[in-house]
């Protein structure tokens, strides 16, 4: 780095949708980068933000004292149709020049880093770190807010089982995940699903139907079906068609929507975001740029944007039949 640490100033931003740990993993940077004697600049909103000139500075680590149990994201989120051309990427890149920044941290998902890479291939020193509650991010095994959404999803779905046995119905459970049916698949394996669909492994009606009629004729009083949003099947149109199909339970439709986003992140996620936001401060101040830090294993490894941006993290099929095989 050219710039001794004391004239180094460091930005931050969330952007897209938000999960939690996000501002665990703020505090990390913010603390991180104070302890070498470098300045931080939190953007608010995101690449808007940037475009906009939203800053906000830091005096000192206790300023971001409390974030740890804080769901969502203080800096606040948003899409920006904007960053997508080149003109406000012109007009961020300007403005960070303006407050003096010299080397950015994007904590989000898919969309983030591709927009990381993007000012990256301009000369920006840039460092992304994944945080996506879909956990389809390539070069991580888990994304910042994936433990704690599963974990909101598998209480969400044990409360529900408790109704669902009691009038003898089968519950549809909708899960977010648009192209990506992670949560979908983890959560029917830890909260007991008869059958999960999802996007990447398309499934039609009878097979749904002839999984919940078996359920039922084994003498089960219930029966849990997960459906990622991005499922090949939209969740309240299939209840329609087995309602109208003898399959032995009515069904009833829950859609779990964005609490699956919100809380108070669980502890794998703060340790996550704590080990990524330091790490990602320290590949910036050694100089790197283009990369996002991740989770390999117990370690936490780097990734180069353009290879993150080119894949996707794709679902285990081994965990997709496992729903099934411990369904019974």
């Amino acid at each position: 780095m050219s710039k001794k640490r004391k004239d180094y100033t460091l930005g931050v931003l969330t952007s897209g949708g938000d999960a939690p740990g996000m501002n665990a993993c703020v505090r990390a940077v913010v603390r991180t980068a104070m302890n070498e004697g470098v300045s931080v600049v939190g953007v608010m909103n995101g690449y808007e933000g940037l475009i906009n000139g939203e800053f906000k500075r830091w005096k000192n680590a206790r300023d971001v004292g409390g974030f740890l149990r804080r769901g969502g994201t203080v800096l606040q989120t948003q899409r920006s149709k904007r960053f997508r051309e080149k003109n406000g990427q012109r007009e961020a890149i300007r403005n960070m020049n303006e407050e003096g920044i010299d080397g950015l941290i994007t904590i989000g998902g898919d969309g983030t880093l591709a927009g990381a890479h993007v000012i990256a291939q301009q000369g920006v020193q840039v460092i992304g770190v994944p945080a996506s509650i879909d956990n389809d991010i390539w070069g991580t095994d888990m994304a910042i807010g994936v433990d704690t959404a599963l974990n909101t999803i598998t209480e969400a779905v044990d409360k529900l089982r408790d109704t669902a046995s009691s009038h003898t119905r089968a519950f549809l459970v909708e899960t977010m995940g648009r192209a990506s049916g992670y949560l979908a698949v983890q959560a029917g394996i830890a909260a007991g699903a008869e059958i999960v669909l999802c996007p990447e492994f398309p499934t039609s009606v009878e097979e749904v139907a002839a999984t919940i009629e078996d359920a039922y004729r084994r003498g089960k009083n219930h029966a849990i079906i997960i459906v990622a949003e991005g499922a090949s099947l939209r969740t309240t149109e299939l209840a329609s068609k087995l309602d109208a199909m003898d399959i032995g339970f009515k069904t009833r439709v829950t859609i779990l929507g964005h609490i699956q986003r919100g809380g108070s992140p669980t502890a794998f996620d703060r340790l996550l975001a704590a080990r990524l936001g330091i790490r990602a401060v320290e590949v910036l101040l050694e100089g790197q740029t283009d990369f996002i830090v991740g989770l390999r294993g117990r370690d936490i490894t780097m990734a180069p944007l353009e290879d993150v941006i080119s894949n996707k993290r794709p679902v285990n099929m081994e965990h997709f039949n496992m729903v099934r095989q411990l369904a019974r």
